[in-house]
Order: C-alpha cells, then structure tokens, then sequence
C-alpha cells in the first residue's frame, strides 16, 4: 500500500507548488500487465495516431506546460517553452525511428522459402526519469515505447512530480487508456520496487550513475530483463588552436552552464592548450562574468536559473572549496546569491595542480580547468575519467579532429559545436559510468521492440539426404 505524500517545491521562491500521494507499485504493475494484451494488439497506425493526438494536447497546453517547468525546475521560461517544443518534435521523430529501426524485413528464396525479421514489444515498461528535463525525457521514452506495443509506467523525480502530473494526463486526454501510461509517484524507494518489480519487463532509466549502477546490480541475475541506463558524464570540451576566441568561448560557456549545467551532456572540464590559456580563459571568464542568474520570469530574462534544491547548492559549494583546498586555482568563485535559496553563480577553477582529480559528476554550474601541451596530452585527459558520455573538441584542423574522434572515449563526439543540444535525429548515449550502451534519441526505439527472426513456407517440404541406411 502506499503510504505518506510527496510535496514539490519551486526553487526560484520555496513556495509549494504540488502535493500528492505516493503511489503503490503492486497495484500500477498489476493495472499494466492486464491492460498490455489489448493495447498491443491495437494495429501500428492506431497508435501512431494516438500519440499524434498526444502531441496536439501538449500544444494546447503548451504555456501551461511551460510556465509549470520553469516554476517546478528554477529553469528560465524560455528554456522551457523549448522543451516544450521538443516534446511535440519528439512524436514525428520516434515515428521515423520507429519505422526506420525496427522494419519488417523478408528475404526470399525459392528452395529455403521466406527468412523474416519482424518486432515485438517487450510487455511493461518501467520509466524512470529526472528532474532536469522532466517532460522532454520521459516522453523520449514514453512515446517509443508506446508506439512499439508497450504499456508504460512512468516514475517521475520526486523533485518534478507535477510536470510529470500533466504529462501523464496529456496521454490520457490524447484517448491512451489510464492503464496504458500510468505514473508512480515518489521517491528512490519506488523507482527500486518497479525496477526490481517482475511484473516489469524493461526498465529505461535516466539518471545518475549511483542509482542507475544500483539498478543494474539488482538485477545482474536477471538477463531476461531490458535495462537501458542514461547516466551522468564527466564531460570534456577541448579548446585547441583557432583565431576564433569569442567563439569558442560562447562554445565553452553553453556547453558548461546552459540549464545552470544541469544536463547530462554538460561540460564538467575544461581542457585548453598551454599556448591558448591566457586568451581562452580570459574571455570564458568575461563572458561567464556576464551572465545572468535570476528566477523563471525575471526581466531580462536570465541566462540560467537556481539549481534543484539547497542540497545541491550546498554541495556544489562544498565541491568548489574542497577543489580549491586541494590545489585549485579560483578563476570565478561559486557564492550562494541567496541564503536561503539555491542560486549559486557559475564557477571556473583551474585543477591542473591537482594530481588526483575527483572523478565525480558535479551537477551544476561548475567548471574545471586543465592545461595541457600537446593532443596526444588532451586526450588522455579527457579519456581521464569512468565516464563516457559527450566530448568536444573547439579549434584544430580537420587531422586533429579525426585523431580526436578516434581516441576519445564518448557517446557524442562534437566539433566546433557544444557538448550539449544533442540532434534529435541521432542517438544519445554513453558507456562506463554514462550507461550500458543502450543510446536513446533516435536509437530509443531499439530499446522499445526485440527482433524476431523467422525461417517460413507455406507447406513443409524437407528431405534426409546422408546418414540413411537403404530402405
């Protein structure tokens, strides 16, 4: 039975914004399975259209949608009417992906008859997503799974119950039954019940490595079970020779501090040529020193926002002091902007000093600089890491990239171009500690349906043609 209630918070202000109970994991899993059969069977364009529908109900909510990101996350309004976009991009996309991935296939033989290739769902579907995006990632696996012939339960953050709230009753009101996508909500001890749950047939995950890690312990003896893992990233962008400062420091500054460096994909390191430091580091810091900090709907509008909660900002700060006791250098201190809410100023240290980095993903608005002297240097320090989700190189020539993307260990490998703000035609995923290898984007469909492999002839026709003794 559930028990207790979960309360959401607006970062900007501290006001409550949602309350609700925390659900029960048995009674949405069994809800699921009997509603599976029938929603499978339901033909392809059925439920293409039905997610067609669900995109045109996010456009009817799409301002209050929006204004109900950026009040739950802290993010500026502007950048979530973007994720609201990308929610409703996200339906045609997984369309294409779906029949691009996942197509029947035949091939003919006159003697050996038909070989076939054809897809199935999986069955339940468990998805569990962060706070970062909370409607843009759920519904980057929602909307594949259910266009395979899944049913969905979904688990939002229980720091962004309430966007996940609406999203859900977006499905719903799109004419996809209530047993077909139903949301859990709560905290991490619900997540591990339905991961763990043998009414679940997939988990699709997205989070940090320490929760997605637990998961994948949990069900090591279970390999009947999909488990797809979008983790974190220690992320390197690389700044190598180029006339073109200011643009590489645009570069470097979206990719550390866009979303107040609360995404996957963010830049945690810095790495510059010892000859490009001065003017690179100098020109990152005044355009750093620029940027606004402010609430959701402040005019101007900021830049980026406070991040989740205190807990992070506290942590965030207590990582700055400790890197800068530990031989870091301070280019632009991280200060709380207000006691009493999580709003902290975007941080360059320079680390190069210290010889034992901390591998850790620092999920915020701080960024570590290392010189180096030469490529072969710069990527085995981007390689430094248990990581292996997005890296980018800004600068060098067309040679230097090629030995770049051959030798750097990521997921997403960029040039000239940030870390983050992945194409939603391409897929998105890491290994080590950033995922299983099981990319999402465009390749979520792949985690959705599980090929079929089929040898077929109308009438059975076989002969024994050695090993026979005479008649």
């Amino acid at each position: 039975m559930s028990t207790g209630e979960l309360v959401s918070f607006e970062p900007a202000t501290g006001s409550e914004l949602w309350r609700g109970r925390i659900g029960d994991a048995e009674d949405v899993i069994a809800r699921a399975r009997r509603a599976w059969p029938l929603w499978a069977a339901q033909p392809l364009s059925t439920r293409i259209e039905l997610m067609r529908r669900f995109a045109n109900e996010v456009r009817k909510e799409a301002e209050k949608l929006a204004d109900l990101i950026a009040r739950e996350t802290g993010k500026p309004l502007w950048e979530a009417r973007t994720e609201v976009d990308s929610v409703v991009d996200k339906v045609e996309v997984s369309v294409r992906a779906y029949a691009e991935r996942t197509s029947q296939r035949k091939l003919d033989s006159a003697l050996n008859g038909t070989a076939a290739v054809r897809h199935k769902p999986h069955g339940v579907v468990a998805v569990i997503s962060p706070y970062n995006m909370p409607a843009l990632l759920p519904a980057a696996q929602i909307v594949p799974a259910l266009i395979a012939g899944n049913v969905v339960v979904f688990k939002p953050s229980e720091k962004t119950p309430a966007t996940g709230d609406l999203l859900t009753r977006c499905f719903h009101r799109a004419g996809i039954s209530a047993a077909v996508v139903q949301i859990l909500f709560g905290g991490p001890e619900q997540g591990q019940a339905l991961a763990v749950h043998d009414g679940v047939d997939g988990v699709l995950f997205t989070g940090s490595a320490h929760a997605g890690v637990s998961i994948n312990r949990k069900l090591a003896s279970n390999p009947g079970k999909l488990v797809a893992l979008e983790l974190g990233g220690n992320n390197p962008v690389v700044v190598w020779d180029t006339p073109k400062i200011v643009d590489a420091a645009a570069l470097v500054v979206q990719s550390a501090f866009t979303g107040g460096g609360q995404r996957c994909s963010s830049a945690r390191r810095l790495i510059v040529k010892s000859t490009m430091y001065d003017a690179v580091i100098t020109e990152v810091r005044r355009l750093t020193e620029r940027l606004i900090v402010g609430a959701p709907f402040d005019t101007p509008s900021p830049f980026m926002g406070p991040v989740i909660d205190n807990a992070a900002a506290d942590g965030l700060t207590e990582s700055f002091v400790y890197l800068l006791s530990n031989g870091g250098r301070a280019i632009k201190h991280m200060t709380r902007l207000r006691d009493d809410l999580p709003f902290v100023s975007p941080a360059i240290i320079d680390v190069t000093r210290i010889e034992d980095r901390p591998d850790v993903e620092l999920f915020g608005p701080l960024l570590q600089v290392v010189a180096v002297d030469d490529l072969d240097a710069a990527i085995a320090e981007a390689n430094n890491t248990r990581f292996g989700l997005t890296a980018a190189l800004i600068g060098g020539s067309p040679q230097e990239y090629n030995r770049f993307w051959a030798n750097v260990r990521a997921g997403v490998v960029n040039w000239n171009r940030p870390t983050i703000g992945e194409s939603p035609a391409a897929p998105f995923g890491g290994s080590g500690l950033s995922g299983n290898n099981r990319p999402g984007g465009y390749y979520m469909a792949d985690s959705c349906a599980y090929p079929v492999s089929s040898a077929e002839m109308e009438q059975p026709r076989a002969t024994i043609g050695v090993g026979l003794r005479d008649t």
